[in-house]
């Protein structure tokens, strides 16, 4: 006889926030961008097509390059990904990822936006896509996103912190909502 088990992890969800250990080293800043359009209850994501995380849906967004400020990144970005400017960028949340094969930490701020300007239109980097609010495609997402989406489109604003083993799957978090968007 052969048995097959098959093991599902879990991420654990961590009420207490220091109950996850912050690496004392300096954050990699980024940035992501959700644009919604309210007027048919959809969101617009992109499918990454090269690089870290090809393959999945996510926001718009990248690194804050030396001099930049968050919001001047976040908009840099959706420029060069998606081909459109926001005229409404709000700050949303700030969101922790730990890494067990990174030793650097990221801090990403999460911006919104639902007025643009311009065409939508794929880059080299990003294939962007209207999803409705109920039909987002978390299972082609990062493991984090089915957290804190919920929160971001009830139009909270959040912090918070992931771990993750071996990139890309979720061990443990913690995420709460604030206005004080400083307090991750």
């Amino acid at each position: 006889q052969v048995f097959a088990c098959v093991v599902v992890m879990t991420a654990i969800r961590i009420e207490e926030e220091d109950a996850i250990p912050i690496p004392d080293v300096p954050h990699k800043l980024f940035t992501l961008v959700l644009v919604r359009d309210y007027a048919n209850d959809r969101v617009l994501l992109g499918e990454k097509l090269r690089g870290f995380g090809t393959g999945y849906f996510n926001g718009f967004g990248g690194k804050v390059e030396a001099g930049e400020t968050v919001e001047a990144a976040a908009l840099r970005e959706l420029k060069e990904e998606a081909n459109i400017e926001a005229l409404d960028l709000t700050a949303r949340g700030v969101l922790r990822f730990i890494f067990d094969d990174n030793p650097q930490p990221w801090l990403v701020h999460v911006f919104h936006a639902s007025k643009f300007e311009g065409d939508i239109q794929a880059s080299d980097e990003m294939r962007p896509a209207w999803f409705g609010v109920k039909d987002v495609p978390f299972e082609q997402m990062w493991a984090d996103d089915e957290h804190w989406y919920p929160l971001f489109m009830a139009e909270e604003t959040f912090v918070g912190t992931f771990t993750f083993t071996q990139t890309t799957k979720l061990v443990k978090f913690h995420l709460r909502t604030t206005d004080d968007l400083s307090t991750v």
